[in-house]
């Protein structure tokens, strides 16, 4: 599990425990469940009975005269304002490593990771004639894949043969293995860089 992954369940496990043990203890105030089945409320909890109140009106009003509650309070849930949206735009930028259901329909409990199917299909397109470098990527939800290339082709390279080549095996053999019907792709050509020829 991921550092990330592990911190985001943490949290999550931590604030439902909080949650429900919270929710739990105001329930069985609100059902009277410490004077029917005779238990005993935490030390200090205040809400014991049907008719307790979490916090009293003193307690409510207690500072709010004083000048400096109201920024205090306001400050306080700025920076929980600001700590959650921190936390959401880290989950988008983050790299997300999906993963794809292979077959239509799949197998039971089969899949295929986006990583896995990009590292071979670059793999497989690096053996194409005049292809010197190549990147793939897949995108898109388990139901829709899409692929996209980067291909570096050779100085002497024409890129019509390769992009045939591209379509009648790596994507092809990428589309049979995995049972899909089709596989949209978008692929990008660069040429390596090469010292200029003098002509005689």
């Amino acid at each position: 599990m991921k550092r990330q992954s592990a911190v985001n369940r943490s949290l999550l496990a931590l604030t439902g425990l909080v949650l429900l043990g919270g929710g739990l203890l105001i329930l069985a105030g609100g059902l009277d469940v410490y004077r029917r089945w005779d238990l005993t409320p935490p030390p200090g909890w205040p809400l014991a009975t049907p008719h307790t109140v979490l916090l009293s009106t003193a307690d409510r009003t207690r500072w709010t005269d004083n000048g400096w509650w109201w920024p205090a309070v306001i400050a306080a849930l700025t920076v929980i304002v600001l700590l959650a949206l921190w936390w959401l735009l880290s989950q988008l930028r983050a790299p997300r490593h999906g993963r794809m259901l292979v077959g239509s329909p799949p197998a039971d409990g089969v899949e295929l990771r986006h990583d896995a199917l990009s590292d071979a299909l670059a793999a497989d397109a690096r053996q194409l004639p005049g292809v010197q470098q190549a990147r793939a990527q897949m995108t898109g939800p388990p139901t829709h894949p899409q692929a996209r290339i980067t291909l570096t082709l050779s100085p002497d390279s024409a890129p019509g043969p390769v992009l045939e080549a591209l379509s009648q095996g790596p994507l092809e053999r990428a589309r049979q293995s995995t049972g899909w019907n089709q596989l949209p792709t978008q692929v990008r050509l660069q040429v390596s860089r090469h010292k200029p020829h003098r002509a005689e």
